[in-house]
């Protein structure tokens, strides 16, 4: 299987190039013959078959800022911008979270970094600390406020962590929740992961402690790292863990976030996976949460290579 948009480097050649940013006469220069994605409210354009990112050449673009995103290994510029699409015959609107997982690199670690680009902008108009209006700098990577004050791209780390019982076979058994705020078509019967922020001065190891009691009321031991993906919703960087439990403890749900958690089988996980009629739902292919209970249902730390 492949592994969730961002938890590995760009492949085929392409290069984020930061050196490039501060030269505003090559950007300039490579914008004449740049490839552009453009981003929709999180959405870019999607070719159908074979699933690709369609990418519009600059001279048909119009946007106040432009952002860099790089360039392949022939020199030519990808940029990001924030503006309106329409989907030809052949293509379709999407997310990442509709196509993060059949993209191949570096279509999705393009679009990864442009919907968190444009987002990160959106948000960042003003300096927070003095409200006053920020300009685009070094290519899209930096802002600057008229005193000098410089912003740079922020991403909060936070923790999801697929909890288990630790027993081998089908009859192992992971622990999801249900979010009180998947209430969206499709998302009634949902379990995932259980996930939060990490909070100033704290490790992420002991916020997966500390967000399974809050969320759940349960204690966890063994937290092992397995892998991360940035996800741009606005702008996190997901840090993915396993954990084992005991499931004989309560399980005692926060109400306000949590409305309902259960232990599940491995066989239960593998018939949801597979598509048969099954009570519950599981996370979106292109989530690290369905990378972390695919790494746990396989019984290693890292799933077998898959299409």
């Amino acid at each position: 299987m492949r592994l969730p948009p961002g938890a590995r480097p760009a492949i085929g050649g392409f290069d984020r190039a930061a050196h490039r940013r501060t030269d505003a006469d090559w950007l300039e220069r490579a914008w004449s013959d740049a490839l552009v994605v453009v981003v929709d409210e999180g959405r870019a354009l999607v070719r159908d078959e074979p699933p690709s990112l369609v990418f519009t050449p600059a001279a048909e673009v119009d946007a106040a800022e432009r952002y860099f995103l790089g360039e392949d290994a022939r020199g030519r510029a990808y940029f990001a911008v924030d503006g309106g699409i329409t989907a030809p015959p052949g293509t379709h609107k999407a997310t990442i979270r509709d196509v993060g997982h059949i993209l191949d690199e570096p279509d999705a670690s393009l679009l990864m970094t442009a919907v968190a680009l444009v987002n990160w902008h959106a948000r960042h108009r003003y300096s927070a600390r003095t409200g006053r209006p920020t300009t685009l700098a070094q290519g899209g990577w930096t802002r600057v406020a008229d005193d000098g004050e410089t912003l740079f791209p922020r991403t909060d780390p936070a923790v999801i962590m697929l909890v288990h019982d630790g027993v081998p076979g089908p009859a192992g058994r992971c622990l999801l929740g249900h979010n009180g705020a998947w209430k969206a078509p499709g998302w009634a019967r949902r379990y995932s992961c259980l996930a939060g922020f990490v909070e100033p001065g704290e490790p992420a190891e002991a916020t997966v402690i500390r967000e399974v009691d809050e969320e759940v009321g349960v204690e966890v031991r063994d937290v092992h790292y397995v892998a991360s993906q940035a996800w741009p919703f606005p702008g996190s960087l997901m840090l993915g863990y396993l954990a084992v439990a005991d499931p004989d403890q309560p399980v005692r749900v926060d109400a306000e976030e949590i409305t309902d958690a259960r232990w599940f089988s491995r066989a239960e996980v593998a018939r949801s996976l597979a598509g048969d009629e099954t009570d519950f739902g599981l996370p979106m292919a292109a989530s690290i949460a369905h990378y972390l209970i695919r790494t746990w249902l396989s019984g290693s730390p890292t799933p077998p290579a898959g299409p």
